[in-house]
């Protein structure tokens, strides 16, 4: 689970209902128009730019932004190594008896290409065949919230439209002018807070997320290509703690 996701939404929002109750009540900031206009129009459009399996699909995608364990890079590294001096002591082979140990589907999948006799260039050629498409799909799942992001303002700025129209063909009723203004300013108000508190940040978070995923299937590529080489473990460790920073790289040699 992601804390930085959960206290950045909960400071967000936390702060704004402090800031409004200072104000008055928080009935002032709930019209049903408003609502309608931003979430609707937003749901909408989203509709129409993207196939209904997508917009739905968004759902579990933006679990990924709080409900995700996160590998570390290092102990990666470090798996990987073991693998490296059990397969020079005792031959490829001997990985069988790894892979049941191995949550990483992705490793499962590479360890069971070495185990069938891959040679090292087919392996590394296959796995980034399948890292291009990961790639794809978490670059798909970014661009909704993305373009969510950028659709909710405007949506907003209709309703705005439509306030002002409203309210301006109503100058003779004052009663009506509130009700209007309020639709107005609302629907700005919504969509500014649907796209800068949660969708645009939901859009960067999976983006990052993704860099992370694929880095580290990036290691276990050329991991599982050294092993196969019979690269000296020395060598394998320097290789893939280049794609880490160095002060945060963790040797497991003394």
């Amino acid at each position: 689970m992601d804390i930085a996701t959960i206290v950045g939404i909960v400071a967000a929002f936390g702060l704004m209902l402090m800031a409004i109750l200072q104000g008055g009540g928080i009935g002032m900031f709930i019209d049903v128009a408003s609502l309608l206009i931003v979430f609707g129009g937003t749901a909408g459009v989203a509709l129409i730019n993207f196939p209904l399996g997508d917009v739905l699909s968004a759902i579990g995608v933006a679990k990924k932004t709080v409900l995700i364990k996160e590998a570390n890079t290092n102990e990666l590294i470090a798996q990987l190594m073991d693998f490296a001096n059990k397969a020079r002591k005792e031959g490829i082979l001997s990985l069988q008896g790894s892979i049941d140990t191995v949550e990483d589907q992705f490793l499962v999948k590479a360890l069971q290409m070495a185990v069938d006799g891959q040679e090292p260039d087919d392996l590394k050629a296959m796995l980034n065949i399948e890292i291009d498409y990961i790639q794809a799909r978490h670059n798909a799942g970014a661009e909704i919230f993305t373009s969510l992001g950028t659709i909710a303002p405007a949506m907003g700025m209709v309703g705005t439209l439509i306030g002002l129209v409203q309210m301006l063909q109503n100058m003779s009723d004052p009663a009506s002018i509130g009700p209007a203004m309020a639709v107005a300013l609302l629907t700005t108000f919504y969509g500014a807070v649907l796209a800068n508190i949660l969708f645009n940040p939901m859009a960067g978070k999976l983006k990052t997320r993704s860099k992370t995923e694929l880095l580290q299937k990036t290691v276990i590529v050329e991991g599982m290509e050294s092993i196969l080489s019979g690269e000296n473990p020395r060598v394998m460790e320097q290789k893939l703690h280049a794609y880490i920073a160095p002060k945060m790289r963790e040797s497991i040699f003394q």
